[in-house]
């Protein structure tokens, strides 16, 4: 559990701006730039309206690389200052703290100019309409391209003499993104035979990017965006199941391979656990070192559904390696989750500027200083060399950057290696552990990297469902696994303790029991910004999880409870889908309904997924209605399904779990808190299947059947008939019947199983 505080990025602290009031960590690292900065909101629209000048805004998050870039170059410059004072009503955003704010200008530096990213800098009429934007710009002229300073004497001189023309074009072009983003659905469903397509399309197209030498789709700089392998998985799943087992067995080894790579890459914390955000080379070796939550969540659950197909204890150590991390580095005293941690740290006490990868990288010499006689065999094993070793491609360092240090890889077999040596596998094992231990020993004395302590509800979201499924699935592993650091080796139960003190604290701290609504973030009190889609559809979905894999039903109570909150809100009734935003702030020009599955899914391929969960727990009118809910949404996006299939993964899982004509219902009766009930559910869970829902009741408890017997008698009927004081009775239903009932673990397995591959067959 961290104990780390948040500290401000700037060191000159003879200024101070409206900013010093904040909450956010990014915010108050801009606190004390001579900027004349203001957070978002009508005190900065007035004052630019009151000298009709243009807005400044500067959109970023406290673990940015280029944010800090920026801000040493440019807003701690004081000639840079001044003419920002001078001319522009300067705003600062944390897009973590408000992604609505972010979309907006986002979305439209990418429409205008064809990319994007952070630091998002863009340049506003006082009615917050976009005149032009950029991300990062140096301070001077460079490379035939405009420096900033160019850049705010250039607008200054637009706005002076073509005013009329900037703010109509501005005008314009949110009108144009308005009628884009907001389209409606032309039916209330696909047609027949889409989300089949759609899926075998976005397969087709992954492929097709596979990179087949070091693992991944596409090329570099490379993102593990866990939707993608969300997809493959599924449509192994499906094909397997229409027996294609070649094909099956094919897209399970690009998954596997892929995950393996990342697995060994310097994109893996091998020291402290967890994964980086990206790796700037094609190789998954050096990455861009912020580690995000939202990551961390996303895969975390792929590495578990990796080992429920294979049984490869290599996928279950490193979904525990990420969750051992979180629980390590990113967890408060109240059980939340923090949101990110910097790729930028000091190189030593008292250092006056900051380095990427600072706190990651090593020396051959400190390694040996630190190892002594393992120093050769850890050196072999994770290819240090004195000169460096970010050699490995011409992308790795292209500006030396990282000359003489070693970002740990993989890069050979520890078999062989153990082999070569003349020891087992594990006796290697238990060395490389010990060393690492030692090595993070040493790290942790060194100054640490920024930790953003925010509390983002969405996140959360992702990081309670990896935990919760953890509790079961790990149960799978084989009796006596040994495990070495940065695993802990704890008991899977415990991770839904932390599942739940995560969705304990989101309850208490950004939820109204009387509105209903949640609030978006937290960092010494809730945030102003209200819950976005991305809020409520991540947060209901890691409910779900919390329910389904053991949770009490006041979990499910609360999912249903949220959905109701997020329809009222978000939902286009008319035209079908969910918008990002409420609509309740003027302030924020563009309601945009989202469905790209980037790093993060889209809130409406959550929501989708969602709405087929809860339509196989809950009965009757409900049930229908959350069906025809996801109908009309996935409708919504017909052309994208059709068109752009990669760029909907997880979409396009949604559509067909929509047409499975009977989603299988696995339904556990008896007293829990036992060990015959834990071991039973990690049976119902133990194959992979996203077509399944798994329900636990126990009759002798008043309120899950008064819960039940209200959302889906059939349930509690077949609880009271299946009932026996000395078991756990399992039914596993589908097509309108049900099994026998099962009260043996191996026997609930065998009829889950479905003879899913192994990673051996593979």
């Amino acid at each position: 559990m961290t104990e780390r505080t948040s500290t401000s990025t700037s060191h000159s602290l003879k200024h101070s701006n409206r900013l010093a009031t904040e909450h956010s960590p990014y915010l108050l690292q801009h606190a004390h730039n001579p900027v004349d900065w203001y957070p978002w909101g009508e005190e900065a629209f007035a004052e630019a309206r009151k000298r009709d000048a243009p807005i400044f805004l500067s959109i970023g998050y406290s673990t940015c690389h280029w944010c800090h870039v920026m801000e040493v170059e440019s807003f701690e410059n004081e000639e840079v200052a001044k003419l920002l004072n001078d001319w522009f009503v300067s705003i600062k955003v944390d897009r973590e703290e408000r992604p609505d704010v972010d979309k907006v200008y986002m979305t439209y530096v990418q429409a205008l100019y064809g990319g994007g990213g952070w630091p998002l800098s863009v340049f506003l009429s006082p009615d917050l309409k976009p005149l032009m934007g950029g991300t990062y710009f140096p301070p001077e002229d460079k490379y035939g391209r405009p420096g900033f300073k160019t850049i705010l004497r250039k607008v200054k001189d637009a706005w002076d003499t073509q005013k009329d023309m900037l703010v109509k074009s501005g005008s314009f072009a949110i009108q144009q993104l308005s009628e884009a983003l907001a389209a409606s659905a032309g039916s209330n469903q696909l047609p027949d035979g889409l989300p089949q397509n759609a899926l075998l399309l976005c397969a087709k197209q992954l492929s097709k990017s596979y990179d087949s030498r070091f693992g991944g789709f596409g090329s570099a700089p490379k993102f593990p965006r866990p939707v993608e392998i969300q997809l493959m998985l599924y449509q192994s799943k499906n094909l397997e199941k229409s027996g294609k087992h070649g094909e099956a067995k094919e897209s399970l080894k690009m998954v596997f391979f892929s995950l393996q790579c990342m697995a060994r890459g310097g994109m893996h914390d091998h020291v402290g656990g967890g994964f980086h955000r990206y790796s700037v080379d094609e190789c998954w070796h050096v990455p861009h070192f912020e580690k995000m939550l939202y990551d961390q969540g996303q895969l975390a659950n792929v590495y578990l559904d990796a080992f429920s197909i294979s049984r490869d204890v290599l996928y279950s150590f490193i979904s525990r390696d990420i969750l051992d991390y979180l629980r390590r580095e990113m967890i408060g005293s109240a059980g939340e989750i923090f949101s990110a941690e910097d790729a930028d740290s000091a190189e030593f006490e008292g250092a006056t500027r900051k380095k990427e990868g600072a706190f990651y990288i090593w020396t051959s010499e400190e390694i040996d200083g630190i190892l002594g006689e393992h120093a050769s065999l850890f050196k072999e094993h994770y290819y240090v060399k004195p000169s460096g070793n970010c050699d490995l491609s011409s992308m790795s360092d292209p500006h030396n950057e990282f000359k003489g240090n070693n970002v740990l890889i993989e890069r050979n077999d520890s078999s062989a290696l153990a082999s070569k040596l003349g020891m087992s596998i594990q006796e290697y094992l238990d060395i490389l552990g010990e060393c690492k231990k030692k090595l993070f020993d040493v790290r942790a004395k060194r100054p640490r990297p920024h930790l953003d302590d925010k509390v983002i509800v969405s996140w959360n979201g992702l990081a309670i469902s990896s935990f919760a499924r953890a509790s079961k699935i790990l149960k799978g592993e084989p009796q006596g696994t040994n495990f070495n650091f940065p695993v802990v080796g704890c008991d899977p139960k415990e991770y839904m303790e932390v599942a739940e003190k995560a969705a304990n604290f989101i309850r208490r701290h950004l939820y109204n029991e009387q509105t209903r609504r949640l609030q978006h973030s937290f960092r010494n009190g809730p945030s102003k910004a209200p819950g976005f889609l991305d809020d409520y559809a991540f947060l209901i979905s890691g409910l779900l999880d919390l329910y389904e894999f053991g949770g009490s039903t006041d979990w499910l109570v609360w999912a249903t409870e949220l959905q109701d909150m997020q329809d009222e809100l978000f939902l286009d009734r008319e035209g079908g889908a969910y918008f990002n935003t409420p609509g309740e702030d003027p302030s924020v020009l563009l309601r945009v309904k989202e469905d790209h599955d980037g790093a993060e899914p889209s809130g409406n391929s959550v929501s989708a997924t969602n709405l087929v969960r809860l339509s196989s727990m809950i009965s009757g009118s409900k049930s229908d209605h959350y069906r025809q809910n996801a109908k009309h949404l996935l409708a919504v996006f017909e052309s994208r399904l059709k068109e752009m299939a990669m760029a909907v993964p997880l979409m396009c899982c949604a559509a067909d779990m929509l047409t499975v004509p009977s989603r299988k219902q696995v339904v556990l009766v008896g007293h829990k808190h036992s060990g015959e009930f834990e071991n039973m559910l990690a049976a119902a869970h133990a194959s992979y299947d996203p077509n399944k829902t798994v329900i636990h009741i126990d009759p002798t408890n008043a309120t899950e059947m008064e819960f039940w017997e209200a959302s889906n008698n059939k349930v509690a009927l077949m609880a009271r008939n299946s009932f026996a004081a000395d078991k756990v009775v399992a039914l596993v239903c589908q097509n309108f019947s049900c099994s026998p009932p099962v009260s043996n673990p191996k026997s609930l397995e065998d009829l889950l199983s479905n003879n899913s591959m192994s990673d051996s067959d593979v």
